[in-house]
Formats: C-alpha cells, structure tokens, sequence
C-alpha cells in the first residue's frame, strides 16, 4: 500500500509538540543519562499501543461516547500526573554521571512511562479522529491500512522521542555540577506535571 507524504508530515509535527511523554522522557534523559532516556522513549511508546488497538477495534468510539469512561480515565490521569509531580519535588536524590541501568530500573522506566500515555483519554479520541484521514478506499483493507499508520506512528514516536532523550542528555553535565540547577529543575519538571494534570481535568471531550 501506497502511504501519503502528509500523513508522515502531520504526524511528525504531533510527535515533536511536547507533551507528558516528552517531558517524562527529557527529565529522565537530564537526571539518568541516554540509555535511561532510552527506556523512557520504549515506554512512552508502549503507551499510544491502548489507544492505537482501541481506534483499531472500534472501542474509541465507544470510550468518546461514554461520558463516564472518558471522566474514570481522565481523572485516574490526572492523579497520576499530580503523584509525578509531588514525588518529583519530594525527590533529593542527585544527578548522577553512571549511564547504566539496572533492570529494575528499566522496568520502573518503562512502565511510569506506559501510564503516562494509557492514561490519557485525549490519546484515543485523538487517534480516532486522526488515522482515519489518511485510509484510502481504493488502499488494502480498513485493517490492514489502520494498523500499518498506526505501526508507522509508533516507530516516528520512538525515533523522536529517543531524540528528545538524546538532547537532554547533552545538559546533563551542566545540571551535575550545580545542586542549585538541580533543585529548579526538579521544580520546573514538577510543576510542568501539575499544571499537565490540572489542563487534562480542565479538558473535555
């Protein structure tokens, strides 16, 4: 099947607007290096999975039609959002020079990351609105075209969000040697979470 140029165009300009995942993912790439950065990326990708499988089967249309699936979602988002925010400032450990992840550490990354994203309700009605575009009738089937833009995003997702990773690893050297960078970036990663939260409890359908 034959992928329209626009779609990679639009797609990349909705990757590349920051989000909880972009954050996420640079404030990990500062604190704990580029192959944490890595993980946080593998993560945040992992997430948009729900709402991709979601468009795919039709559920989105359901979720976008349910007013009370879409406030439980929301909402669990927003608490999410709200504990990333006070654990970040409650944090006191210190920016590290060590690039070496545990698996633990890994797995922690990943699934933070994962919840990021799931819990995002705005993610499916997006998708939904979204990938649908860019099907053409005389393509290969409704499915098969879906799940190839929807593979497609994925990989874009995680190319530029590695990206993301990568370029905040580059300030890493200047945040290790000031405890007093470190501490303002704790607080602008904070309240980057809290007001994220209070904008999706704000939002609607």
């Amino acid at each position: 099947m034959t992928i329209d140029l626009s779609f990679f165009a639009t797609a990349l300009i909705v990757v590349l607007i920051p989000g909880t995942g972009v954050l996420f993912t640079v404030s990990i790439g500062i604190t704990r290096g580029r192959s944490a950065a890595f993980w946080a990326s593998v993560g945040c990708t992992l997430g948009i999975v729900p709402h991709l499988l979601a468009t795919i089967l039709g559920l989105s249309t359901l979720i976008h039609a349910s007013a009370l699936a879409f406030q439980i979602v929301k909402y669990v988002g927003v608490v999410y959002l709200l504990y990333l925010a006070f654990s970040t400032m409650r944090s006191r450990s210190a920016v590290t020079e060590g690039e070496q992840v545990s698996p633990q550490g890994q797995l922690s990354i990943v699934t933070k990351a994962i919840l990021i994203n799931v819990l995002n309700p705005k993610l499916t009605v997006f998708f939904l609105a979204f990938l649908p575009q860019f099907i053409r009738k005389e393509g290969a089937s409704y499915l098969i075209q879906l799940t190839t833009l929807s593979l497609l995003f994925m990989i874009l997702t995680l190319l530029v969000f590695v990206g993301y990773g990568l370029l905040a690893n580059r300030f890493r050297s200047s945040v290790m040697e000031s405890p007093s960078a470190q501490k303002w970036s704790r607080r602008v990663v904070a309240g980057t979470f809290a007001s994220m939260g209070l904008r999706l409890a704000l939002s609607e359908r």
